[in-house]
């Protein structure tokens, strides 16, 4: 049974309880209306009341269920489901289902709220907006337009189509969600229609009550099987280049990611990782090969690149690029005029794609909110790296991560921010920086202590760092918190 019928059922068993009268959320009908006009009225009244209402045929105007033929169902259908698409704006996709209510077949039409209001008649203006009233389908007043716009939300990148219209063997077909049911542990649905409904709650698909439907945004990125079947998607595809050396002049390998971000994320990982020079360590009395760059860190960095980005920038997707001493995240798309550089590391991310960030965590491709760069931050410490590095343009955002230096190789920038950056981690993990702590950071011994000072009060002269204890006067045992802290 489909989701919203419980509720429809609940509704008209209410409207025909004694004295019968109509409801603002539903209207029953004996049979098809041959007044288009006032049907679309229906329509436009229905969808821009709040959680949407229904069409029930098959009921007198005595309001007594008489029933109705299935030749005359499958007319009513085709005729709302194109009025939906033609005769309002914006359109509407209806849902149906034929359902037995006592000894009387009644087709239940479904119109769904929209999120885009006031829906109108198309062709003319706002102004041509309808709302239920007393059980009624009346024109909207000037001021109920406005709150109506007031109410009205424009649809994310995500919820838009990626498709045309398909048939439901397409749908399927152009999508592979089995890894991500095996990332949410969850069974595969047990049927086709199962399958389908599991992909509309997931936002993957919207379906038309004709049969068929499209793929969102969504589903095309998140789950394609083939990028390229998605034209406007496919140019979104994640591009790994490596090169010989520390510049462009000589490219090594050139991949394009040919799948939708999450079900090809741990690929795409893997061959990253697969690039990377190595070292060796000593672990457990044996000689083992590690990658110069965290894993876990990469792994933040790189979905944060492609939750992030912004897919209104043509022409571009996210690039990974490889050089011998570093490594370039970058994606489409400027920081928020809310965020600061220096702010990136523990915050709350405003994100351009919730939907696609909420969608990520669900998979657990990354970490929670504001925890990722967080984690990949001390990831980074662990390893001995440079501090990580921000670059945002008008149109893109970059993130560096360095091959291993010694503070005698970073230059003085570097070791303002490393300095910083531990400052930050250490706040954000409970803590506070100390000569000490900072020392252990950079991998320097004791006899550098005053190396380490002069950094440290350089820091507070910059404004990056304050002591957390104003009122210590013992430089020795100073502790140190961001400026911001």
């Amino acid at each position: 049974m489909k989701n919203w019928l419980n509720r429809a059922l609940a509704l008209l068993l209410g409207s025909l309880e004694s004295p019968r009268h109509e409801l603002n959320e539903l209207d029953w009908k004996a049979a098809l209306s041959s007044d288009k006009k006032r049907l679309a009225e229906h329509l436009s009244a229905l969808s821009n009341y709040p959680g949407g209402g229904f069409l029930v045929y098959g009921v007198d105007n005595s309001g007594a269920p008489i029933g109705i033929a299935d030749a005359e169902i499958e007319v009513i259908i085709n005729q709302l489901a194109n009025l939906g698409r033609s005769a309002v704006e914006p359109p509407l996709a209806l849902d149906h289902a034929v359902e037995n209510y006592g000894d009387a077949r009644l087709l239940f039409v479904h119109v769904p709220e929209s999120p885009v209001k006031p829906v109108h008649i198309r062709g003319k203006g706002l102004e041509h907006a309808f709302i239920r009233s007393g059980g009624t389908t009346r024109s909207a007043s000037r001021q109920e337009i406005g709150t109506l716009m007031l109410h009205s939300r424009t649809p994310r990148w995500e919820e838009l189509r990626a498709s045309v219209l398909l048939d439901e063997d397409t749908l399927l077909e152009k999508l592979s969600v089995n890894p991500i049911l095996t990332m949410l542990e969850r069974p595969a649905p047990s049927s086709r229609e199962d399958m389908l409904a599991w992909m509309v709650a997931e936002g993957f698909i919207t379906r038309e009550p004709a049969n068929g439907g499209y793929i969102t945004n969504l589903g095309a990125i998140a789950a394609a099987r083939k990028l390229s079947d998605f034209p406007d998607i496919s140019r979104k595809a994640v591009r790994v280049i490596v090169y010989n050396g520390n510049n462009e002049a000589n490219m090594k390998l050139e991949q394009e990611g040919t799948k939708g971000y999450a079900i090809s994320f741990q690929g795409l990982l893997q061959f990253v990782m697969s690039q990377l020079p190595q070292s060796e360590i000593i672990q457990q009395a044996l000689r083992v090969k590690r990658t110069v760059y965290p894993e876990t860190a990469l792994r933040e960095i790189i979905a944060n690149a492609l939750i992030h980005q912004d897919f209104s920038v043509t022409g571009t997707g996210p690039l990974i690029e490889i050089f011998d001493d570093r490594i370039e995240i970058s994606n489409p798309g400027g920081l928020l005029p809310s965020k600061q550089l220096d702010r990136l590391i523990g915050t709350q991310p405003e994100s351009r794609n919730e939907q696609l960030a909420r969608a990520f965590r669900r998979f657990r491709i990354c970490e929670e909110q504001g925890s990722g760069l967080l984690k990949a931050g001390l990831e980074v410490e662990l390893y001995g790296l440079p501090p990580i590095k921000f670059e945002a343009g008008s149109n893109y955002f970059k993130i560096t991560l360095l091959s291993p230096r010694t503070f005698a190789q970073m230059s003085p920038r570097e070791r303002m921010d490393a300095c910083y950056q531990h400052a930050v981690l250490k706040y954000l993990s409970g803590g506070a920086m100390t000569n000490k702590s900072l020392r252990e950071r950079l991998k320097m011994p004791e006899k550098q202590r005053s190396m380490v000072s002069a950094l440290i009060q350089e820091a507070l002269d910059g404004n990056l760092i304050k002591a957390a204890d104003p009122e210590n006067k013992s430089r020795k045992f100073s502790e140190y918190v961001p400026i911001w802290a």
